[in-house]
């Protein structure tokens, strides 16, 4: 089949990317199986990363630093901010590549190029699932029982997808032209993590620095994750303002990313 390229801006065909969903799928197994196919660990690396995330995050914050997360158990605390984020950095990381990587593709067949991304975003909810069956574990422990606003968690998770997938679009655009994007995706990915409320609750914040920061899509997540999973703080306009940024960033990520895909098959 010939690599049709699309002329200017267009609208999402949803049908059409419905009709890929196949390939979407086997790309995400692809990334599935090389990424634990020589793992010594295997999938237990998917309960390990959060838990060992946890556990440092404990010693340092809590133990070392005395950061309180409140009525919450800390363990369980980092540990939602840690799988949370295990997902959002592995989405956006490997979706910077995923047109790189996926080029013999790119240049050989046609097919809706929104569909490397999205892969790339729908490999590491295996992981988050793991996660969440070992959280189920540990919430008992540590004596935590979800409210109602467990029903909350649907979009609590819907809102991490998007987020992780809209900053991929962008990513995998820009890093199709300058391939030197990868390496400042994998830094800044870094830099996220501490100004984001993963290993720290918001509320040492004061306002306004804490509306300022939940302009940070990541602390959005974080915080509706914590209040469905932990019953932690009820979410606020901040809160909606993340929500909002997250939409920005998504729409204008579909924009750039198919004003530009009509060049990957020359520069990919």
């Amino acid at each position: 089949m010939e690599n049709r390229a699309s002329r200017g801006f267009r609208a999402i065909e949803l049908r059409e990317l419905w009709a890929y969903r196949e390939l979407a799928l086997s790309l995400a197994l692809r990334d599935l199986k090389v990424r634990y196919k020589q793992a010594v660990f295997g999938v237990l690396w998917a309960v390990l990363q959060p838990l060992l995330g946890a556990f440092v995050f404990t010693f340092v914050f809590a133990r070392v630093a005395d950061v309180s997360s409140g009525d919450i158990p800390y363990m369980v605390f980092a540990f939602v901010g840690t799988m949370a984020w295990s997902y959002h950095s592995s989405s956006v990381t490997s979706g910077t590549e995923s047109m790189v990587e996926n080029s013999l593709l790119v240049t050989k067949i046609y097919y809706p190029k929104l569909v490397s991304p999205l892969a790339s975003c729908l490999t590491p909810l295996v992981d988050l699932a793991i996660s969440l069956v070992v959280l189920a574990v540990l919430l008992p422990l540590y004596g935590v029982r979800p409210g109602l606003p467990v029903l909350a968690l649907p979009l609590g998770l819907a809102l991490m997808f998007v987020v992780a997938f809209s900053f991929a679009l962008w990513f995998s655009a820009l890093n199709v032209r300058y391939r030197d994007v990868r390496y400042v995706v994998r830094f800044g990915v870094q830099i996220w993590l501490f100004v984001s409320p993963v290993a720290y609750p918001l509320q040492l914040l004061d306002e306004p620095w804490r509306t300022v920061y939940l302009l940070n899509p990541v602390a959005g997540v974080l915080t509706l994750l914590r209040w469905s999973l932990l019953d932690g703080p009820a979410p606020t306009i901040g809160t909606l303002g993340s929500a909002g940024v997250a939409l920005v960033v998504l729409v204008t990520g579909l924009a750039y990313f198919q004003r530009t895909e009509r060049h990957f098959a020359d520069v990919v």
